[in-house]
């Protein structure tokens, strides 16, 4: 078979494509690790900034709405949360018909 080397074989082909999809999957997934990472750095530093804004170290309008509306929404987690493990008062019982 003539110029049948220069020719690429399904399977050459094929094995490309996976090679060639292997190395965008894995630089989506060290994409998707990187902005995971990002995400973590800003509720870090969101922690940090409420921390300082509740001991008075920083001021600013703006920081400090945010860190009351967290406030705001700590104390409704924490207040479901001890409604949720609270006993359920008794349920009224059915009155027991008369014996006769």
């Amino acid at each position: 078979m003539e110029g049948s080397e220069s020719k690429q074989t399904f399977f050459d082909r094929l094995k490309d494509a996976t090679t060639v999809v292997a190395t965008k999957a894995r630089e989506g997934i060290e994409d998707l690790q990187t902005k995971q990472e990002l995400s973590r750095a800003y509720g870090d530093l969101g922690r940090t900034t409420v921390d300082l804004v509740e001991k008075g170290e920083i001021t600013h309008p703006e920081l400090t709405a945010a860190a009351e509306k967290i406030k705001s929404l700590k104390a409704e987690l924490e207040a479901e949360s001890a409604a949720a493990s609270e006993p359920e008062p008794d349920a009224p019982s059915e009155p027991t018909p008369p014996a006769g």
